[in-house]
């Protein structure tokens, strides 16, 4: 049933047909759509230390404001089963595994279900690259898979991708299309040798 907006006496102004202070008292540019959605995606390990973070406005604009909100959100979360926490004014997404904490921040009225969308994403995204050993030493050793990954999820705080398969497949082919490396290279003629060398034996 779709309630009709009324209208207050004497005035021609539409308010909440429920009269919900929400609705009456909240700044309008604040309910505003907006394609900027994603404030901050930060990766702590178990100790509360930084691994990865990319902050996408200025709500924390020099490192030490960014350390501190850290600190702040690992100390209310790490003992907490709860996915959600409203913290310093803004909305984060959690969650944790092994010795690993994933968190996505928003804005305090962006839509939760979109935030928890990043995070799985980039959860079930790494978890792919890490064939499933999602931990800090294997983190630490892909990190360039997790910028990669990271910009195919989220680009200057816009959504980009909710769908890890897809993302998986845009890093492969971003990787597949760079440059060869000396290691690469390496392996290329150690590939091209072992070819050889069974062709002679055949």
């Amino acid at each position: 049933m779709v309630t009709e907006p009324v209208r207050e006496a004497g005035s021609g102004d539409e308010i909440c047909p429920r009269r919900h202070s929400c609705c009456c008292n909240m700044d309008p540019a604040a309910l505003e759509p907006s394609l900027y959605t994603v404030k901050a995606l930060v990766i702590l390990d178990n100790d509360g230390e930084r691994l990865f973070a990319k902050y996408y406005d200025g709500t924390y604009p020099s490192t030490k404001e960014q350390r501190n909100f850290e600190k702040n959100i690992f100390s209310k979360t790490h003992k907490n089963d709860s996915e959600i926490a409203f913290l310093e004014g803004l909305t984060v997404i959690y969650k944790n595994c092994v010795d690993l904490y994933f968190y996505i921040v928003g804005s305090p009225h962006e839509n939760e279900l979109m935030l928890m969308s990043v995070l799985n994403c980039l959860f079930e995204s790494v978890s792919q690259m890490l064939r499933k050993n999602v931990e800090k030493k294997s983190l630490m050793d892909n990190m360039d898979g997790v910028l990669l990954i990271t910009d195919e999820i989220v680009d200057g705080g816009v959504i980009l991708e909710s769908d890890p398969h897809q993302v998986i497949q845009k890093v492969n082919f971003r990787v597949d299309d760079t440059p060869l490396t000396e290691q690469s290279m390496a392996q290329v003629l150690q590939s091209a040798k072992e070819q050889i060398k069974w062709s002679l034996l055949k």
